[in-house]
């Protein structure tokens, strides 16, 4: 057996594998904000030399954006890589938003049911704290909708599968001015908050109390509500298949 000599590691390099590693946990999420560059030296201990290379090794893998004056943010794992086609599909063609929410059926009916069964402390308090503020929200007659948001999101990531999670940020970034739309339009009355209240009560209390197939039935029951009110939505504004602005 031939042994290799060890190669000290550059400090870049252990800076970007580190918050490579963060990435691909989930413990930052796609679109959200990394520390300042001064709080990465001194999370660190290092220049901010080391700390802009290592960003530098990252952004040129795909992982990060930086923006000019606005800090660096994560990438999506999954985005496309000309704009987002999605995006332009439902604002030009309303109906296909249905074909999306079809999807969103399979794909949160396992996210919910693996969310169940992997949620640590900390997930199961924030989907508390998300499904609280949708009651303080149903007290005083204030729409939820990026609550609703939120809550799909925290789901995914409840699963720690960092693929789901970053397709699920996808596909609401590319459903949101529809998702306007229909809560403008369709959620209108106290019965309408209440009940889509109730269903993502039931998604919470079945993840905290570890029932992956009830948390799989009460995703699939408020999709399947949120399909038929959006092909409402649909079907009135059929002759104007642009989403609005």
């Amino acid at each position: 057996m031939t042994f290799k000599p060890i190669r000290p590691q550059k400090i870049t390099v252990q800076i970007a594998d580190q918050i490579r590693a963060s990435i691909l946990t989930a413990a930052f999420g796609p679109g959200e904000k990394l520390p300042t560059e001064r709080e990465l030296c001194r999370i660190f201990g290092v220049s901010r030399p080391s700390v802009r290379e290592a960003l530098n090794i990252l952004a040129a893998a795909g992982l990060v954006e930086s923006h000019q004056g606005g800090g660096t943010t994560v990438r999506s794992l999954v985005e496309a890589s000309a704009g987002s086609p999605l995006s332009e599909l439902i604002k030009y063609e309303r109906e296909r938003a249905l074909d999306v929410i079809e999807v969103r059926k399979s794909i949160e009916a396992c996210t919910a049911f693996y969310a169940a069964d992997r949620a640590l402390p900390e997930d199961v308090r924030r989907l508390e704290k998300i499904v609280s503020e949708m009651e303080e929200n149903l007290a005083t007659e204030t729409p939820s909708l990026d609550l609703d948001a939120d809550f799909h999101i925290a789901v995914a990531r409840a699963t720690h599968n960092v693929v789901w999670l970053h397709l699920m940020q996808n596909i609401f970034d590319a459903m949101q001015q529809f998702q306007r739309g229909v809560w403008r339009a369709v959620y209108l009355t106290v019965d309408d908050h209440r009940t889509l209240y109730r269903q993502h009560r039931d998604v919470f209390e079945a993840i905290r109390d570890r029932q992956p197939e009830s948390a799989r039935t009460a995703m699939l029951v408020h999709l399947g509500f949120a399909e038929q009110r959006s092909g409402i939505y649909v079907s009135r504004n059929g002759a104007d298949r642009t989403v609005s602005q």
